[in-house]
Protein backbone atom coordinates (compact mmCIF):
# COMPACT_ATOMS: atom_id res chain seq x y z
CA UNK A 1 0.00 0.00 0.00
CA UNK A 2 2.03 3.01 -1.70
CA UNK A 3 -0.50 5.40 -1.22
CA UNK A 4 -4.07 6.15 -1.68
CA UNK A 5 -5.10 7.55 -5.08
CA UNK A 6 -7.73 10.94 -4.77
CA UNK A 7 -9.58 11.74 -7.47
CA UNK A 8 -12.03 14.95 -8.43
CA UNK A 9 -15.43 14.64 -8.06
CA UNK A 10 -15.38 14.13 -12.08
CA UNK A 11 -13.40 11.19 -11.68
CA UNK A 12 -10.24 12.43 -12.93
CA UNK A 13 -6.65 11.56 -10.85
CA UNK A 14 -5.81 14.63 -8.54
CA UNK A 15 -2.50 12.96 -6.50
CA UNK A 16 -2.16 10.59 -4.21
CA UNK A 17 -2.08 10.77 -0.40
CA UNK A 18 -0.86 8.70 2.72
CA UNK A 19 -3.30 6.13 4.07
CA UNK A 20 -4.11 8.51 7.12
CA UNK A 21 -4.99 11.14 5.10
CA UNK A 22 -7.52 9.79 3.02
CA UNK A 23 -9.13 8.05 6.04
CA UNK A 24 -9.23 11.44 7.43
CA UNK A 25 -11.01 13.21 3.93
CA UNK A 26 -13.41 10.35 4.46
CA UNK A 27 -14.12 10.43 7.95
CA UNK A 28 -14.98 14.61 7.48
CA UNK A 29 -17.55 13.87 4.33
CA UNK A 30 -15.02 15.12 1.94
CA UNK A 31 -14.17 12.27 0.13
CA UNK A 32 -15.99 8.91 -0.63
CA UNK A 33 -13.99 5.37 -1.20
CA UNK A 34 -14.18 4.45 -4.80
CA UNK A 35 -12.35 0.96 -4.11
CA UNK A 36 -10.89 -0.50 -1.50
CA UNK A 37 -8.46 -3.37 -0.61
CA UNK A 38 -9.98 -6.25 -0.25
CA UNK A 39 -10.13 -7.91 3.16
CA UNK A 40 -8.93 -4.89 4.79
CA UNK A 41 -10.44 -2.31 7.35
CA UNK A 42 -9.70 1.01 9.42
CA UNK A 43 -11.40 0.06 12.92
CA UNK A 44 -11.27 2.09 15.85
CA UNK A 45 -13.97 2.70 19.13
CA UNK A 46 -16.35 4.34 16.68
CA UNK A 47 -15.07 3.97 13.40
CA UNK A 48 -15.56 1.15 10.73
CA UNK A 49 -14.57 1.33 6.94
CA UNK A 50 -12.60 -0.53 4.40
CA UNK A 51 -8.85 0.46 3.70
CA UNK A 52 -9.31 3.19 1.03
CA UNK A 53 -7.09 2.46 -2.21
CA UNK A 54 -9.00 5.14 -4.36
CA UNK A 55 -11.34 7.70 -2.83
CA UNK A 56 -13.30 10.36 -4.91
CA UNK A 57 -14.03 14.08 -3.35
CA UNK A 58 -17.59 15.18 -3.20
CA UNK A 59 -16.90 18.78 -4.46
CA UNK A 60 -14.73 19.65 -7.12
CA UNK A 61 -11.88 21.40 -6.79
CA UNK A 62 -10.10 23.09 -9.42
CA UNK A 63 -7.01 22.28 -10.94
CA UNK A 64 -4.73 24.76 -12.95
CA UNK A 65 -3.42 23.21 -15.91
CA UNK A 66 -0.46 21.29 -16.16
CA UNK A 67 1.14 20.77 -19.08
CA UNK A 68 4.31 18.61 -17.60
CA UNK A 69 5.19 16.55 -14.85
CA UNK A 70 7.02 18.48 -11.88
CA UNK A 71 10.45 16.60 -12.50
CA UNK A 72 11.91 14.72 -9.06
CA UNK A 73 15.06 11.96 -8.64
CA UNK A 74 12.24 10.06 -6.92
CA UNK A 75 9.92 10.34 -9.91
CA UNK A 76 13.15 9.33 -12.25
CA UNK A 77 13.25 6.39 -10.20
CA UNK A 78 10.05 5.55 -10.33
CA UNK A 79 9.58 6.49 -13.86
CA UNK A 80 12.44 3.60 -14.93
CA UNK A 81 10.76 1.18 -12.40
CA UNK A 82 13.91 1.21 -10.42
CA UNK A 83 16.01 -0.24 -13.03
CA UNK A 84 19.86 0.83 -14.20
CA UNK A 85 19.73 2.18 -18.01
CA UNK A 86 22.86 1.04 -18.30
CA UNK A 87 22.87 -3.01 -17.37
CA UNK A 88 19.38 -3.52 -15.86
CA UNK A 89 20.01 -3.88 -12.37
CA UNK A 90 18.77 -1.94 -9.18
CA UNK A 91 19.06 1.67 -9.24
CA UNK A 92 19.44 3.79 -6.52
CA UNK A 93 20.50 7.04 -7.98
CA UNK A 94 19.79 8.95 -10.86
CA UNK A 95 22.63 10.36 -13.39
CA UNK A 96 22.44 12.68 -15.92
CA UNK A 97 22.11 11.75 -19.92
CA UNK A 98 24.20 14.81 -20.32
CA UNK A 99 26.27 15.87 -16.99
CA UNK A 100 26.01 18.76 -15.56
CA UNK A 101 29.78 19.63 -15.59
CA UNK A 102 28.64 19.85 -19.66
CA UNK A 103 25.81 21.67 -19.27
CA UNK A 104 23.05 19.62 -18.89
CA UNK A 105 20.35 19.81 -16.84
CA UNK A 106 17.69 17.94 -14.18
CA UNK A 107 15.06 17.09 -16.76
CA UNK A 108 13.03 14.08 -17.60
CA UNK A 109 14.74 13.79 -20.96
CA UNK A 110 18.25 14.14 -19.43
CA UNK A 111 17.97 11.86 -16.17
CA UNK A 112 17.86 8.13 -16.39
CA UNK A 113 17.76 6.05 -13.01
CA UNK A 114 21.34 4.20 -12.54
CA UNK A 115 23.08 1.99 -10.44
CA UNK A 116 26.24 3.65 -7.91
CA UNK A 117 28.58 1.08 -9.79
CA UNK A 118 27.24 2.78 -13.32
CA UNK A 119 26.86 6.25 -12.05
CA UNK A 120 30.11 5.82 -10.76
CA UNK A 121 31.90 4.66 -13.93
CA UNK A 122 30.25 6.89 -16.44
CA UNK A 123 31.29 9.72 -14.42
CA UNK A 124 31.16 13.17 -16.38
CA UNK A 125 30.66 11.89 -19.42
CA UNK A 126 28.26 11.35 -22.08
CA UNK A 127 26.96 7.63 -22.42
CA UNK A 128 29.03 7.59 -25.99
CA UNK A 129 32.39 8.73 -24.30
CA UNK A 130 31.60 6.43 -21.51
CA UNK A 131 30.89 3.26 -23.95
CA UNK A 132 27.79 2.71 -22.01
CA UNK A 133 24.53 2.29 -24.55
CA UNK A 134 21.23 3.04 -22.43
CA UNK A 135 19.00 0.22 -22.81
CA UNK A 136 15.85 2.15 -23.27
CA UNK A 137 15.18 5.99 -23.56
CA UNK A 138 14.74 8.58 -21.27
CA UNK A 139 10.68 10.02 -21.77
CA UNK A 140 8.87 12.49 -20.31
CA UNK A 141 5.69 11.46 -18.44
CA UNK A 142 2.29 12.95 -18.36
CA UNK A 143 1.07 13.88 -15.20
CA UNK A 144 -1.48 11.48 -15.15
CA UNK A 145 1.06 8.94 -16.14
CA UNK A 146 3.25 10.66 -13.13
CA UNK A 147 0.68 9.80 -10.50
CA UNK A 148 -0.14 6.56 -11.72
CA UNK A 149 3.37 5.27 -11.49
CA UNK A 150 3.66 6.51 -8.21
CA UNK A 151 1.20 3.94 -7.42
CA UNK A 152 3.33 1.22 -8.11
CA UNK A 153 2.70 -1.74 -10.08
CA UNK A 154 0.48 -3.66 -7.86
CA UNK A 155 -1.18 -0.52 -7.50
CA UNK A 156 -1.88 -0.07 -11.14
CA UNK A 157 -3.22 -3.88 -11.73
CA UNK A 158 -5.68 -3.01 -8.72
CA UNK A 159 -7.39 -0.37 -10.26
CA UNK A 160 -10.47 0.09 -12.09
CA UNK A 161 -9.71 -0.55 -15.81
CA UNK A 162 -10.98 2.22 -16.92
CA UNK A 163 -8.42 3.75 -14.72
CA UNK A 164 -6.03 1.56 -15.10
CA UNK A 165 -5.87 1.90 -19.25
CA UNK A 166 -3.60 4.67 -19.12
CA UNK A 167 -0.75 5.10 -21.64
CA UNK A 168 1.63 4.40 -18.63
CA UNK A 169 3.89 1.18 -19.92
CA UNK A 170 5.38 -1.07 -17.01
Amino acid sequence: MRGTLVLNASFEPLSTVSLNRAVVLVLQDKAVVEQAHPGLRVRAAAVDLPVPRVIRLCRYVRVPFRRQAPWSRRGVLIRDLHRCAYCGRRATTVDHVVPRAQGGADAWLNTVASCAEDNHRKADRTPEQAGMPLLRAPFEPTPADAMLLALGQDGREALPEWLASGRVAA
